[in-house]
């Protein structure tokens, strides 16, 4: 009993660590996960062939239903920003739609069963595959790097490089205390991106990973339906409807987190763009 406790154990970390491998080229800093890119970009590409399709069959008259949809998102976000953002900008609109959308088509990608992709692969000699750009910190670090570029951009511009660099010396304490508010205003400024790319890496990660423990589900019910008798049979299919019925409950509410964490992080940007605007920061 132990000893098949220990192989089921042990099959499992291997089939999460499996799960967890990107397919990639080089090593350390300068890995390449190709994955990661063919599934970002894919994405990307959807979204783009999504509007012109609806940009070609745009109308008043009779709108389809993903017409109808995109319009949808299109007057939520534009709310939004008329709620969070100060002044004009005619960058920021487009920005926040386009890291709403694209954001959440990768997460979305976490509602494919978490095999089917990698199987499918694994029959033309692909042997490792992760399908959710976002569960990978190089995708949300270039988006959150990317959001703290133009931060950096529109504080210079907005306000001044001097007086960009003098508010490192003065805020939050005052002229006096200008070694301290250099550290600390330098901490702010860090954390935005890091928590940018840390929230919505994380709660995709955790995501997955639960996916996988539902999954693995089904293994643990193997051992038992292998012992022939009705009793071990119908004690493994019980873990088979306990996988369905678990995966099933857990995507639905998913749903909610993909589309929560797109949110978030198309909010935050708003926000600190905003704040870069400000000229009385």
């Amino acid at each position: 009993m132990s000893q098949s406790g220990s192989e089921t154990g042990g099959g499992s970390v291997e089939y999460i660590q499996h799960h967890l491998t990107n397919l990639h080229l080089g090593e350390g800093i300068w890995t390449l996960n190709l994955d990661t890119l063919f599934f970002g970009w894919a994405m990307a590409g959807i979204l783009i062939w999504i509007s012109f399709k609806i940009g070609k069959t745009l109308t008043s008259d009779t709108p389809s239903g993903l017409q109808n949809v995109l319009e949808a998102v299109v007057e939520f976000v534009d709310q939004m920003i008329k709620d969070i953002f100060p002044g004009r900008n005619p960058l920021i609109g487009p920005l926040a739609l386009t890291i709403f959308t694209w954001v959440f088509l990768m997460n979305a990608m976490d509602l494919i069963p978490v095999d089917l992709l990698p199987m499918l692969a694994s029959a033309i000699g692909i042997h490792y595959l992760k399908v959710v750009p976002t569960t990978d910190l190089g995708t949300t670090f270039a988006l959150s790097l990317s959001v703290f570029t133009l931060i950096i951009f529109y504080n210079i511009k907005i306000k001044g490089l001097g007086t960009y660099l003098y508010s490192f010396l003065t805020h939050p304490f005052g002229i006096y205390l200008a070694p301290v508010n250099i550290i600390m205003t330098l901490i702010e400024e860090i954390a935005k991106p890091v928590s940018l790319a840390m929230r919505l890496f994380g709660n995709m990660f955790a995501g997955e990973l639960l996916f996988m423990l539902i999954a693995l589900l089904a293994f643990a019910g193997y051992p038992l339906m292998q012992q022939g008798t009705f009793a071990s049979i119908l004690g493994g299919g019980m873990y088979e409807i306990a996988q369905v019925l678990l995966g099933s409950l857990w995507a639905i509410y998913h749903i909610l987190v993909i589309t929560l964490q797109a949110f978030i992080f198309m909010v935050l940007t708003i926000v600190y763009l905003g704040l870069a605007h400000q000229t009385d920061h």
